[in-house]
């Protein structure tokens, strides 16, 4: 799946130590953000959005099981938005971080006067992509410390293949890192843990992402998405902790320095050490269809407005806590991500997340 979103207030390198590597997220990244937290608790808001999920089209290149995007009809799939209406959703939404997904953004024969606009109104962008298009279309932009392409990448090259339902698409996609990289670009890798990973598997995985010198990992737990052809490889709750404490347990013994894109407190919560509730007005997604309900997982529906989306909306609906049923076993990123950002500035985990921001 190329179009995951991923709230980012403090990257990390390694628990607990000093980062002998550069950090994932910018400094002025996290400075930024967490200002922007302030200066919205300050002003009393109760709710407000910290990454912007813009989909400028559903339709992609690729078929991926774990996907319901393109199962949208061909007449949605067929629509784009203007970068006009990418710019006013940015604006009237006003988040700090706007990640891109899709479908495959790629495709958007605009994609790169977004991306330009974005720059120049200084928004933290996460292009994601599965990369086939990456390379041939790295001349449409300029290197940034705004401009982030963040690769798909489920596993090594055979399960990623099966995963895209593609053979060669990860060969593909190295080989687009490794442009990319060599042009100034900042490259971060997504990849999406599925039910019945093989854990060591998975692990030779990250090391050989470090040898690509890519400025960070992602990672998420296949979430319950109702359109997506493969309904069997979804994680339940208990199986996600269990699955990413013995997953993450080289990084959490301090034994591997693999380098995510992470807030900490995340990846804390991913292996079960966390217990937070869901913040779904964090990750807001606007598409060709307009706003959507929440979760964008639920395909509830899409007002027209953000601020519609704000005031018309019972959040109290929403998250393990509230007791619908279709949030008990949900810890996907764009709901607890934001949950993790706000909770990195209590006092208490403030050393421990602006520690892992220091580079030597």
């Amino acid at each position: 799946m190329a179009g995951f979103s991923r709230v980012i207030l403090f990257g990390n390198n390694q628990k607990f130590k000093w980062c002998e590597k550069i950090m994932a997220v910018s400094l002025k990244q996290a400075l930024v953000v967490g200002s922007y937290i302030v200066g919205q608790r300050l002003q009393g808001k109760k709710r407000f959005p910290l990454v912007l999920m813009l989909e400028p089209l559903f339709r992609c290149n690729l078929a991926c099981q774990g996907c319901g995007k393109i199962q949208h009809p061909t007449e949605i799939l067929k629509q784009n938005l203007s970068p006009e209406d990418c710019f006013r959703a940015v604006e009237e939404c006003g988040a700090p971080v706007v990640s891109i997904p899709g479908g495959e953004p790629l495709l958007h024969p605009q994609i790169d006067e977004i991306v330009r606009g974005l720059v120049a109104r200084r928004k933290f962008i996460y292009l994601c992509t599965n990369a086939i298009l990456l390379e041939k279309s790295l001349d449409k932009f300029q290197p940034s410390p705004y401009l982030t392409f963040s690769v798909h990448l489920d596993g090594p090259r055979e399960h990623h293949d099966k995963c895209v339902d593609r053979q060669g698409v990860f060969d593909k996609a190295v080989a687009a890192i490794k442009a990319a990289k060599a042009k100034g670009f900042r490259v971060t890798t997504n990849t999406t843990v599925f039910e019945g990973a093989n854990v060591a598997e998975m692990q030779a995985f990250f090391d050989y992402l470090q040898t690509l010198g890519i400025d960070g990992m992602m990672i998420s737990p296949g979430y319950s998405y109702e359109w997506a052809p493969d309904q069997d490889h979804f994680l339940k709750r208990d199986q996600t902790k269990a699955l990413f404490r013995e997953l993450l347990a080289p990084w959490n013994k301090g034994k591997k320095a693999w380098n995510f894109n992470h807030n900490p407190l995340f990846l804390d919560f991913l292996m079960g050490e966390k217990d937070y509730d869901c913040t779904p007005w964090g990750s807001p997604s606007y598409s060709v269809l307009g706003w959507q309900k929440p979760c964008y997982l639920l395909n509830e529906g899409y007002y027209q407005s953000f601020q519609e989306l704000l005031e018309e909306t019972a959040w109290e609906n929403y998250g393990p806590k509230s007791n619908n049923p279709q949030c008990q076993d949900c810890m996907v990123h764009c709901g607890y991500e934001p949950t993790a950002a706000l909770d990195a500035l209590h006092p208490a985990n403030m050393g421990r997340a602006m520690g892992s921001l220091i580079s030597a």
